[in-house]
């Protein structure tokens, strides 16, 4: 990856970003990414072959990205995320998105479009690490949104990261979050959506719902 920066944008591209790329092996760095078993055909697009690719590879990118001194990160704090062993959730969300407005402002409403999940991912590595991972679901990534399974001890979290593309839009997420729950045999996920409108009364929203069986805890930036 290192070697080379093709590959590398094309990597992430389509695990970080969400972008569609077709699948086809006339074109040099998809071939060159087949050929290591880095990507496989998912639906006619390339995908991350395995959990264990995008796993490393999303840590990869992490350090990258934290390598990179444009991009202010924001540190997570343990003390009350992880509690006698037990990860703190919705305490995690609500504590990133209150940094998270300290830090950036409506002028950094571009980078955050294309940089938010990476920001998120930062901030949630240390705060997992020792304790679980996590990977995301690249077969449900997209441009709109990404999927995030994490593990820490015996409890699994399921979130769904996206932008804000009005109200029917985001009742669409929490019917997608429900299925995914349900499909795990869970009866609680995290909605993170990153909202750019400019609104200056509009509340930030951190609060559990209710929908259709299953708890959501919805946190709008």
């Amino acid at each position: 990856m290192e070697n080379y920066p093709d590959l590398y944008s094309f990597i992430y591209d389509i695990l970080i970003l969400g972008k569609r790329v077709e699948y086809n092996l006339d074109v040099p760095t998809i071939q060159f990414a087949a050929m290591f078993g880095i990507i496989k055909e998912m639906d006619s697009a390339a995908a991350i072959s395995n959990q264990i690719f995008e796993i490393v590879l999303s840590n990869y990118f992490i350090v990258k990205d934290a390598l990179n001194t444009s991009i202010r990160h924001i540190d997570g704090y343990h003390g009350d995320i992880i509690i006698n062993g037990r990860f703190d959730m919705a305490s995690c969300l609500t504590k990133f998105a209150a940094l998270f407005r300290e830090v950036y402002t409506e002028n950094d409403a571009g980078f955050i479009e294309v940089h938010g999940r990476m920001l998120f991912l930062t901030y949630l590595k240390p705060l997992i690490n020792g304790g679980g991972f996590y990977h995301i679901e690249s077969q449900l990534t997209d441009q709109r949104r990404m999927d995030l399974v994490v593990d820490y001890g015996l409890d699994q979290f399921i979130i769904e990261l996206k932008l804000w593309y009005g109200e029917s839009a985001h009742e669409k997420a929490y019917d997608q979050l429900t299925g995914y729950l349900k499909g795990k045999g869970l009866t609680a996920g995290y909605l993170l959506t990153f909202d750019f409108r400019k609104d200056k009364n509009r509340e930030p929203r951190a609060h559990w719902a209710e929908w259709d069986g299953v708890r959501i805890f919805d946190v709008m930036l």
